[in-house]
């Protein structure tokens, strides 16, 4: 078992992931029910967890509004590679006798809670699997931190039957969140509580972080249909400007609402069919995710980048444009009132 364990950790390394650990039963014990391995393998003692990691080229573009393309390519890319990634492990460890499940990296929820797939509940959460095995710690903003490429990165995972030995979680001084709250102010939607924290307990060990609010905040600017910052100054890479709710309650005629006139807007390129949406949609947004470095410098010349990249409309043509926040609101001004009425509250 030992042996086979050196092999299934070389493997992971092997096909390109930047970090990978073991998580067990007995390691995620006490934790939420989505640390429950046993959901989705009835008899799983182990589980192994991966992470790839984002282009930071591809980054940058994107977040100076350069070019949205290359990340969301990558974006697909890294998802797929790691989706696939965990169905090969899981082929691997079945043929050395041990039934095993691969875990999908994205997309993919469960239909048993109370809201059904709109809760958007995965079978697994694989941010905890991550932390616990040490792939990487928790960041301030609930994203799993790692020290060398920071949050942008994939998780991937395989569950199994295999008594694999854990391994152990990264040590404080090795998760570099400085509590800046730079993923608090990169995102448009409010989703991270600024004051309030969620402790999560796993094997006796406890992991913090901010406390979510409504995850309709998140589906409403990371699914694309809104998008300018509060301040007016700034904006994610959607067109949309219906204003962000400050109450949860307030999140789902929102959403209904953008939904509608969403899709009539032009094709802006590229994009990705999601099961919960009955359009296209498009990578938008996921700043948080994307600002957080490890080096504090390069950090802040991110978030800097990111509040320099002006405001995005869009053109009859379906593609985007970042323009200056004046011109931004004297495009919009121009439009005819039908076409206006497609991404903002007149």
């Amino acid at each position: 078992m030992e042996n086979l364990r050196k092999i299934v950790l070389d493997q992971v390394t092997l096909g390109g992931a930047c970090a990978v650990g073991i998580a067990t039963t007995e390691t995620l014990s006490g934790g939420p029910e989505s640390a429950d391995i046993t959901r989705v393998l009835p008899g799983a003692r182990s589980a192994v967890s991966f992470a790839y990691a984002l282009d930071p080229q591809a980054i940058e573009l994107y977040l100076s509004k350069k070019d949205r393309m290359p990340h969301e390519r990558n974006n697909i890319e890294i998802n797929n590679l790691a989706s696939g990634a965990a169905l090969n492990l899981a082929g691997f460890i079945e043929m050395k006798g041990f039934k095993s499940v691969p875990v999908i990296a994205n997309n993919y929820y469960r239909s048993d809670t109370p809201g059904g797939l709109l809760d958007m509940m995965p079978d697994i959460s694989q941010r905890y699997l991550a932390v616990r095995s040490g792939v990487g710690s928790f960041g301030l903003s609930g994203n799993v931190i790692t020290p060398r490429h920071g949050a942008a990165i994939i998780l991937g995972a395989v569950v199994t039957t295999a008594d694999f030995r854990p391994t152990d979680p990264l040590p404080p001084k090795d998760c570099y969140c400085d509590q800046c709250r730079l993923c608090m102010a990169s995102c448009p939607s409010g989703t991270m509580d600024k004051d309030e924290k969620t402790t999560v307990t796993l094997g006796g060990m406890d992991f913090t972080y901010s406390k979510r609010k409504s995850y309709l905040r998140c589906e409403y600017v990371c699914g694309g249909f809104t998008g300018l910052h509060p301040s007016g100054t700034w904006s994610t890479w959607s067109p949309g400007r219906f204003p962000i709710p400050e109450k949860d309650e307030e999140f789902m005629p929102a959403l209904m609402n953008a939904l509608a006139t969403y899709s009539h807007w032009p094709d802006m390129g590229g994009g990705y069919y999601h099961s919960l949406s009955p359009y296209k949609m498009f990578l938008t947004c996921g700043n948080c995710q994307l600002i957080c470095h490890p080096q504090k410098q390069e950090r802040n010349r991110r978030y800097e980048m990111l509040k320099e990249s002006g405001v995005v409309v869009q053109n009859e043509d379906g593609s985007l444009q970042a323009v200056s926040p004046q011109e931004g609101k004297e495009r919009m001004q121009g439009l005819p009132p039908q076409r206006r009425a497609l991404y903002e509250t007149t």
